[in-house]
C-alpha cells in the first residue's frame, strides 16, 4: 500500500493524505460516525481539492482493487461514511471541496461543489436574492454531496421535495476514475437513461458526487410559522389536509411531535420553553410562505386555524409574532434529536407511510411495542406533511441504553419494519440505507428491484470499491 499511498499525495499533496503513520494526527472525525454506532480505521483520509483530483484518486484506487468510501460532513445516521475495521480503505473526503461555481438567475439555478455545507449554500442564495428550500437539522454541518447521496429530505419537503426534486444535474466521477460532466441545469432533457436519479440516493456506491446545478427560488414575501395542539393523529392528519386546501402551495412545513419527544426537549434543554406539551398528545408546526404580504398570509393562517378549532382539530395555537418567535419554536423541533441524545443510547427509525394511514399504523405499532417490552418509550415524531416518521424508540426508565440495544434493538427494527411492510410504508425515508439497514433491506425491498439494483452496481462499480457493503450487498 506504500506505493499507493505515495501516489495519491504526489496527486492531491503531502498535508492532504492523512495516515495513522503521524503519530499527531487524529483521524477519529473522519472514522466516527456521528452517532458514535462505529468506529473504524482508514488507510488514509484524502483530501481532493478538485474533480481532476477526484478522478486521479479514484483511477490510483481502481488500479490497485483499494475500496474507497466517500465523506462529506460525516453526519449521516446509518453508518454510511465511515470505514471498516480492516484499515485498508480510503475516506474520500470532499471537504476541500466547498466552492459556488455559480448562480443563474434567469435559469433559478446554483451550481455548487458536493463539499460545500448546505447551510453555506443557503447563505449564498440569500444573499444574491432567493431561496434554496433544503434545510434539515444538520445544516449546520452536513454537505450538499451528503445531501444528494443520501437523497435528503427535512423540512421543506411537502412543499419542495426531497434533494432529488431539486436537482437539476451533477458532475460524478464514476468506478473507474472518468468524470461526468452532467451539469447542465436543464429542465428538459429527454436523452436517455436518467444517471442523474440514479447517482442521487445511491450513498457513494455507484460513483462520487463532486458538484451539483440545484433549484433556486423567489424568497417569499413573508413566512410564518404557526404552533398548534392537537388531540390526535387522526386530527393532525385532519389538520393537513384543510392547510393544503387553504394554503395550497403556501405550506411549506407541517410537523408533528409526540408528547413524550417534547417532554425530553423539556427535561434536557428547559430554556426552549415548550408550549402546550403538557396538555397535549401532539403538536404539530405548521409553515406558511406567501408570496403577497405578511398581512395576507396572516389572515390565512389564522383563518385556517380559527376553522381546525371549530372542528376539533386544534385545541390550542399560536402564530409567531416575530422572526426571532419563529427561529424559536423550530429549534424545539430540531432539538429532538439532541435531546434523545442527552436521554440515552435508542433506536431510531426513519420510515415512511401513506399519510392516510399513519394514525393507525401509530396506534397499532405502539401498542405492539408497548406490549413486547413494557415500558418502552416511544419518541415520534417528523416530518408528516410527506409521510415521513421518526419512529424512535428509547430503553424504558432506569434501563441501561447499551444493554437495551444490543439485547433488543434486532428484535425492535424486526417488529417496526414489518409493521411498515404491512402498511405499504418503507424502513428508510431520508436517512439512506448505510450499513446499518443493508441486511434488513433484503427483507423489505421487492426481489425484481433488488435484482435489479444489483445489476446496475455490478455494471458500474465491477470490482466493488465504491463504499463496498453499502446499500445493497454484493
Amino acid at each position: 500500500m506504500s506505493a499507493l499511498l505515495e501516489n495519491l499525495r504526489r496527486i492531491c499533496g503531502d498535508a492532504n493524505v492523512l495516515t495513522h503513520d503521524d503519530p499527531q494526527t487524529d483521524l477519529s472525525a473522519w472514522e466516527r460516525d456521528w452517532r458514535k454506532r462505529s468506529h473504524g480505521r482508514a488507510l488514509a483520509v484524502v483530501r481532493p481539492a478538485n474533480v481532476q483530483e477526484v478522478a486521479a484518486v479514484v483511477k490510483a484506487c481502481a488500479n490497485t482493487f483499494t475500496s474507497i468510501v466517500p465523506q462529506g460532513g460525516n453526519t449521516g445516521l446509518v453508518v454510511g461514511s465511515v470505514p471498516d475495521a480492516s484499515g485498508q480503505q480510503v475516506v474520500l473526503s470532499l471537504q476541500r471541496m466547498n466552492q459556488i461555481r455559480a448562480i443563474d438567475p434567469a435559469n433559478l439555478t446554483v451550481v455548487a461543489e458536493a463539499g460545500c455545507i448546505l447551510q453555506s449554500v443557503q447563505e449564498h442564495v440569500e444573499k444574491a436574492g432567493y431561496l434554496f428550500p433544503l434545510s434539515l437539522a444538520a445544516e449546520g454541518s452536513c454537505t450538499l454531496g451528503g445531501n444528494l447521496g443520501t437523497n435528503a429530505g427535512g423540512t421543506q419537503v411537502v412543499r419542495f421535495g426531497n434533494t432529488r426534486e431539486l436537482c437539476l444535474g451533477l458532475e460524478v466521477v464514476t468506478a473507474k476514475g472518468e468524470i461526468w460532466h452532467g451539469l447542465s441545469g436543464l429542465r428538459k432533457d429527454n436523452t436517455g437513461y436518467d444517471l442523474r436519479n440514479l447517482m442521487i440516493g445511491s450513498e457513494g456506491t455507484l460513483g462520487v458526487i463532486t458538484a451539483a446545478c440545484m433549484k433556486i427560488y423567489p424568497q417569499p414575501a413573508a413566512q410564518l410559522t404557526a404552533w398548534a395542539a392537537v388531540p390526535s393523529m387522526e386530527a393532525a392528519v385532519s389538520l393537513l389536509g384543510l392547510a393544503h386546501e387553504r394554503l395550497s402551495a403556501g405550506l411549506t412545513g407541517f410537523e408533528v411531535m409526540g408528547q413524550f419527544a417534547l417532554s425530553l426537549v423539556d427535561k434536557h434543554h428547559p430554556h426552549l420553553r415548550v408550549p402546550f406539551f403538557k396538555e397535549t398528545p401532539w403538536c404539530v408546526l405548521l409553515e406558511n410562505s406567501d408570496h403577497e404580504s405578511e398581512a395576507h398570509a396572516r389572515v390565512g393562517f389564522e383563518a385556517l386555524m380559527e376553522a381546525a378549532m371549530e372542528n376539533g382539530w386544534v385545541t390550542d395555537a399560536v402564530v409567531a409574532e416575530s422572526l426571532a418567535q419563529a427561529k424559536s419554536l423550530w429549534q424545539i423541533r430540531e432539538t429532538i434529536p439532541l435531546a434523545q441524545v442527552d436521554e440515552g443510547l435508542n433506536i431510531k427509525h426513519d420510515i415512511s407511510v401513506p399519510v392516510s394511514l399513519i394514525p393507525q399504523f401509530v396506534a397499532e405499532t405502539d401498542a405492539l411495542l408497548q406490549a413486547k417490552i413494557p415500558g418502552i418509550r416511544l419518541v415520534n415524531f417528523g416530518h408528516l406533511g410527506d409521510g415521513n416518521l421518526h419512529y424512535n424508540v428509547q430503553a424504558p426508565q432506569g434501563e441501561d441504553g447499551p444493554a437495551f440495544l444490543r439485547d433488543h434493538e434486532d428484535e425492535v427494527n424486526t417488529w417496526v419494519f414489518d409493521q411498515v411492510q404491512a402498511f405499504n410504508g418503507s424502513i428508510s425515508a431520508e436517512h439512506g440505507i448505510g450499513s446499518l439497514k443493508a441486511d434488513k433491506l433484503t427483507h423489505h425491498k421487492d426481489p425484481t428491484a433488488l435484482a435489479m439494483m444489483k445489476a446496475i452496481k455490478q455494471a458500474l462499480d465491477p470490482q466493488n470499491i465504491m463504499n463496498p457493503g453499502r446499500v445493497i450487498k454484493i
